[in-house]
């Protein structure tokens, strides 16, 4: 299961508001923000994949500028690749770049 700390940046005005609508996202916990619109935020999510979409699910938030990832525990899931049970999507390219083998 990988967990990954995260700081969410937007508009001071729109920490307030924004903190609020997180805390309704499955697999989020806010732990706190600071008066410069930095929101500390942790993900727990099933697979890497699932993590990758809740990302971003809330990067197209219209108030969020940028979610950055600080850092990232899969363990778990690293066993399971190693194990050949589980697969991760391939993601970090840039639109329209072509995997190269």
């Amino acid at each position: 299961m990988p967990i990954g700390g995260v700081v969410i940046s937007c508009k001071p005005e729109d920490c307030s508001l924004l903190s609020t609508r997180l805390t309704s996202i499955a697999g989020l916990e806010v732990h706190g923000s600071d008066d410069k619109g930095n929101i500390v935020a942790v993900l727990e999510t099933r697979t890497t994949d699932d993590m990758e979409a809740l990302v971003k699910q809330v990067t197209a938030i219209e108030t969020v500028l940028h979610v950055g990832l600080t850092y990232l525990n899969a363990e778990d899931e690293a066993g399971l690749i190693a194990e050949g049970a589980y697969t991760p999507q391939v993601f970090g390219r840039r639109k329209g770049e072509k995997l190269q083998k």
